[in-house]
């Protein structure tokens, strides 16, 4: 099954900075072939759920081995089953609303 899911994965414990901590999470997401949209606020990512969910998982493996504490995340997915639909598909169709 496909899904797109809204990542945010928030270090605790590991400063102001979370950079470094978002960078190894972009580079485990891109690894597993999935797409990704990252934004200010966390990363849009589409997929295999299975994919999508392993990756999520060696996000946090991943961090708590580079010595970060605590980790909190928090996931929005969603997923249809009437009609394929990307991410691309859906900021494209609310780009065309706007231009009426």
């Amino acid at each position: 099954m496909r899904v797109q899911v809204e990542l945010c994965v928030v270090p605790i414990g590991v400063g102001t900075s979370l950079g470094q901590q978002i960078a190894t999470c972009q580079d485990i997401l891109e690894a597993a072939g999935l797409e990704t949209r990252p934004h200010a606020y966390g990363t849009n990512v589409e997929g295999d759920w299975d994919t999508v969910f392993a990756a999520i998982r060696e996000c946090h493996e991943r961090l708590h081995a580079d010595g970060v504490p605590r980790l909190f995340t928090s996931i929005k997915a969603g997923t249809r089953i009437d009609r394929e639909q990307t991410l691309d598909d859906k900021v494209r169709s609310v780009a065309e609303r706007r231009r009426r």
